[in-house]
């Protein structure tokens, strides 16, 4: 029996010794984590959309052109959609920041003198956004799977890390955007007489017929053209919308 018990004690000793011997082993790495959940569909994608914002607790960070459906195809109601919720979002939450490309600005005041003022809590602009995005209390965010339309599906991003890194990259287009808001108190000194003006290149019209809208003659068309340019700082019509916007006088 004591050859028995022995045996078994040096069994268990070599055993140890060979674990203290021998290298640790690295901890098993963790399961990968999906890169988030494709949404797909019209009617999946809108309910997405809507939950998400609903959801919305405290804090909500979009990149977003609301006017891409001016320029691109995008089925109903899409052109709409992402605003509408970010909009009703604003009701309740405390903080809406929006990203918006400054051509977007000019685009919406050219088909809506209104556009602009519909856009929800603060707004700054920048020369271009990196992509389409709403991330809600940092925690979940969604990015449209081409990176710029809504209808053609989304991802829905619940990972920390890479939601973490979105809210990142929103802090540095936030930081070197201009506000909005801060814009249009510094944009006051647009002649009113110079407004009509303003809302006829917006909306493309010639000089005959803008002038004959405004009931003065061409030559004084094109002399307030001329006055507006240099308000603007600037020389290009195609360009005056742009800065237009960026002083806040849409």
């Amino acid at each position: 029996m004591a050859n028995v018990q022995g045996s078994v004690l040096g069994l268990v000793a070599a055993r140890e010794g060979s674990r203290e011997g021998a290298p640790a082993r690295a901890a098993p790495l963790p399961a990968p984590r999906p890169p988030g959940q494709p949404v797909t569909g019209a009617r999946h994608i809108c309910a997405a959309l809507a939950a998400l914002t609903e959801s919305a607790r405290r804090e909500l960070l979009t990149f977003d052109d609301p006017a891409v459906g001016l320029r691109r195809p995008v089925p109903e109601p899409f052109p709409e959609l992402a605003g509408a919720c970010v909009r009703t979002a604003a009701e309740r939450v405390r903080t809406v920041r929006q990203v918006v490309p400054r051509h977007a600005l000019a685009r919406l005041a050219a088909a809506d003198p209104g556009g602009a003022a519909r856009l929800a809590g603060r707004a700054r602009l920048t020369d271009a956004i990196p992509f389409k995005m709403i991330v809600v209390d940092r925690t979940v965010a969604a990015v449209p799977l081409d990176l710029e339309l809504l209808c053609n599906g989304l991802l829905l991003i619940r990972d920390p890390v890479v939601v973490h890194a979105l809210v990142r990259a929103h802090h540095a287009w936030w930081d070197a955007g201009e506000d909005v808001g801060e814009g249009r108190q510094q944009g006051s000194g647009l002649p009113p007489r110079l407004r009509p003006v303003l809302n006829a290149l917006l909306a493309g019209l010639t000089d005959e017929t803008a002038a004959a809208r405004l009931g003065i003659s061409a030559r004084t068309y094109s002399r307030r053209v001329g006055e507006l340019l240099t308000a603007l700082g600037t020389t290009s019509r195609f360009r005056a919308g742009a800065e237009a916007a960026r002083r806040g006088w849409l």
